[in-house]
Order: C-alpha cells, then sequence, then structure tokens
C-alpha cells in the first residue's frame, strides 16, 4: 500500500471520530438546559398551603396560650410571696412590741444578746427593716420575671395586690414599717424600668 493511501486512510478515519464526537456532544446537549442543569431534575409537588397554615396557627395559639399561663403563674408567685413578706414583717415588729411591753414589766430579765437581736431585726438595715425586706421583694420579682424590665409593670401590680391581701390579713392597716417598705418597693422597681430603658438605648444607639 502507498503512503498517500494509508494518508488517506487516516484522514478518513480522523474525519469520521470528529463527526461521532460532535453527534455525541449534541445528544449530550439536549439532555441540558440552557443553564447548565439536567432535564431530568427532581420533580417537587405543590404543598398544601392551607394544611401548613393550620399548623403554624395551631403552634402559634398554644405558645400564645403558655405564654399567658405563665405570666399569670408568675404574678401570683408573687403575689404569695409579698402577703406572706410582709404579713411576716409586720408579726415580727408586734412580736417586738410585745418583748418590749414585757421587759418594761419588770417580770423577767432578758439576756443582752437577745436583746440586741430583736433591736438589729427592726432596726433600719435589719432582716425585717424597709430596705432588706424591699430589697427580697425587688430580688423575687427580678427572678420571677428572669431580670426582664418589660414585665416590671405586671408584677409591680402583682406586689400591689399582694400587698392589699396582706392588709387583709391584719385586720388594720399594717405598721408604719410595712408602709415604708411599700414605698421602697415602688422606687426600686422605678429604678428596674428605668435601668431597662437605658439598656435599650445604649444598644439602638450601638
Amino acid at each position: 500500500m502507498s503512503i498517500g493511501a494509508i494518508t488517506n486512510n487516516q484522514a478518513t478515519t480522523m474525519a469520521a471520530s470528529t463527526v461521532s464526537k460532535k453527534s455525541n456532544e449534541t445528544v449530550e446537549e439536549k439532555k441540558t438546559n440552557k443553564s447548565g442543569f439536567s432535564e431530568e431534575a427532581a420533580v417537587y409537588e405543590k404543598s398544601d398551603s392551607s394544611q401548613n397554615s393550620s399548623v403554624k396557627k395551631t403552634d402559634n395559639s398554644a405558645i400564645i396560650e403558655q405564654l399567658k399561663l405563665d405570666a399569670e403563674t408568675r404574678k401570683q408567685q408573687l403575689i404569695s410571696i409579698v402577703q406572706q413578706t410582709i404579713s411576716g414583717q409586720g408579726k415580727a415588729l408586734a412580736a417586738t412590741d410585745d418583748i418590749w411591753k414585757f421587759l418594761a414589766s419588770g417580770d423577767f430579765t432578758v439576756t443582752p444578746e437577745v436583746k440586741a437581736q430583736a433591736q438589729k431585726d427592726i432596726a433600719e438595715d435589719g432582716y425585717w427593716g424597709v430596705e432588706q425586706t424591699s430589697d427580697r421583694i425587688l430580688s423575687f420579682a427580678k427572678a420571677l420575671a428572669n431580670n426582664d424590665p418589660s414585665a416590671a409593670s405586671e408584677l409591680l401590680d402583682a406586689f400591689k395586690r399582694g400587698f392589699e391581701q396582706a392588709t387583709g390579713t391584719w385586720g388594720k392597716d399594717l405598721p408604719e414599717l410595712c408602709q415604708k417598705t411599700y414605698d421602697a418597693v415602688l422606687e426600686k422597681f422605678d429604678k428596674w424600668v428605668n435601668e431597662g430603658k437605658t439598656s435599650t438605648d445604649t444598644k439602638t444607639e450601638t
């Protein structure tokens, strides 16, 4: 076979290979859309929007009801705490008054330690004094609210209701010590709310 014939055969083979390759490429292009993604993509079925809406609505309702229940439980807890605390403060003061009356009669002798403890309990900075008692009430409120000032309004209302119940239990106006404690709690609630507003304003500016 001549060299020319071999060359012609090779050219023919190469041409056939090129045509075959282009043909295959054409077939692949048909399988691919203009965006480069296969036409055999996954098929998505239309979801039932009405069913999804119903589920979301139900979930939201459950969450709202739970939040309301939590808030009411929180208020009732503070009412109970305030009633017990203020009543305890009044009883401590009354007991102290009885002690002093008993001491004044001279019928018995009290040790210096007992006298000192009684004076300490009813002092301004004592356990049943205005500062410590009002601090405890505010601490209870903050704990119930997870230290969230936005809940201060509802908890302040609960404090007032608890104080009223304590007054009813007492049967008459509570002692002056309790009234001073009431005023101190109101002031501390105001301070708590203002601290929350300042914190919010600072975050906004940042």
